[in-house]
């Protein structure tokens, strides 16, 4: 179809091991977001542990938390944040709050769903794309 993006493919780490080098840093176009050091250092912390266990997916719950606290962090900065600095006034934001904890609701069913049904492989690549994130 024209005029629709297409999915840029993503290198999965073989046999199980990590990607031993980060990305370059790209020339395309990008968004990124500010999150509180706490959650990056867990971040981090859960990813060494993914990366080093024998089984990544035994680790599938944990890695689904915390990208259902990265999303939920994503969001805030893209959309509640900016809705504030613009004051857009109490009842659109808390009318805006109310419909973004019914998005993030649903997408961390859908995030938990997905996640716990994923294998080692599947698993070790969601954590080489949350380091590519997070350079």
């Amino acid at each position: 179809m024209q005029g629709m993006a297409t999915p840029a493919k993503r290198a999965t780490p073989s046999k199980g091991k990590p990607p031993t080098k980060p990305a370059a840093a790209s020339s395309r176009p990008s968004l990124r977001f500010y999150h509180s050091a706490e959650l990056r250092k867990e971040t981090l912390a859960l990813l060494g542990k993914i990366e080093k266990a024998r089984d990544a997916s035994v680790h599938r719950d944990a890695l689904a938390d915390i990208v259902v606290e990265l999303t939920n962090s994503g969001l805030d900065a893209y959309f509640m944040k900016p809705l504030k600095q613009a004051r857009a006034g109490f009842i659109v934001e808390q009318s805006a709050g109310l419909g973004m904890k019914g998005v993030q609701q649903v997408m961390a069913t859908v995030i938990r769903r997905v996640i716990g049904g994923m294998g080692s492989p599947q698993v070790l690549s969601v954590c080489g794309s949350i380091r590519q994130f997070m350079l």
